[in-house]
């Protein structure tokens, strides 16, 4: 138990500033998975940025050359015994996704590698995103007996309710950055992770340089109809943490952790 807390204390979320351009990045030692207190310091380093004048980019990554993210933290998902204390966990994910929408500045998503569940999530939330070849996606909620209630409505967003409803019944099925790609999740993907930094470098130069006014009018014109979010991705982390509490999804998480 001592070691399943001290991950949940685990990892870190920095900012490195470079002309107009503030880069976010998280790391966990299990695969960059998201525990609250990384979501927390996440959600709250984003509206932060977004909030400086100097400011007009927002890239986020994760640490490493490998999983982007893991997406939930299990040792907290097993630990949860009343649905307040579901909700509060799930309210992480919509945190950040919440922070992504109003912070304000267009924020790009840099995916080196596998993302799942949450990490899907993220990445459906960027304005824009790029990505490796090795970025496969699989949304697992569904098979630990949950479902992607939170991260749903940035996932449909961006890649419609088809491609939504197939990753979120089909829960164990991974499926390849290029049909990620080919559903609008990602705008570029690229053999390795050099090439993506290069153009990210590239892609982020210009970008930069832009009239500030009309990106921020861009930002509030792709997430027209979201208003809502704060209400609905509330109710959707409460119905998961009733969901969390089933026999079925105890059973499934802790034959997870102890494979």
């Amino acid at each position: 138990m001592k070691e399943a807390q001290d991950l949940t204390q685990a990892g870190h979320v920095q900012v490195t500033y470079n002309e107009k351009v503030s880069t976010i990045e998280f790391q966990h030692p299990s695969h960059n998975s998201l525990p609250s207190k990384l979501l927390s310091e996440l959600a709250k380093t984003i509206l932060a940025e977004g909030a400086k004048e100097e400011v007009v980019l927002i890239i986020v990554k994760s640490s490493g050359d490998r999983t982007f993210c893991a997406g939930a933290s299990f040792d907290e998902l097993v630990a949860i015994e009343d649905e307040a204390v579901g909700k509060t966990f799930f309210m992480g994910f919509a945190n950040v996704i919440n922070a992504i929408r109003t912070c304000g500045k267009i924020v790009i998503g840099r995916v080196q590698g596998k993302a799942v569940g949450g990490g899907v999530g993220l990445a459906s939330a960027f304005d824009y995103c790029m990505a490796t070849k090795y970025a496969s996606i699989k949304l697992s909620e569904l098979a630990v007996g949950i479902g992607p209630f939170v991260i749903g409505p940035a996932v449909q967003r961006k890649m419609g309710l088809s491609a939504f409803s197939q990753m979120a019944i089909n829960a164990t099925e991974w499926y390849t950055a290029e049909w990620g790609k080919s559903r609008g999740l990602f705008h570029e993907v690229f053999a390795t992770t050099e090439q993506l930094d290069a153009y990210l470098l590239h892609f982020v130069d210009k970008l930069k340089e832009m009239n500030p006014e009309a990106l921020s009018g861009l930002k509030k014109v792709f997430w027209e109809g979201t208003d809502n979010w704060d209400t609905l991705l509330a109710e959707r982390a409460a119905k998961s943490g009733q969901l969390v509490l089933s026999d079925f999804s105890k059973k499934t998480i802790r034959g997870f952790l102890k494979a």
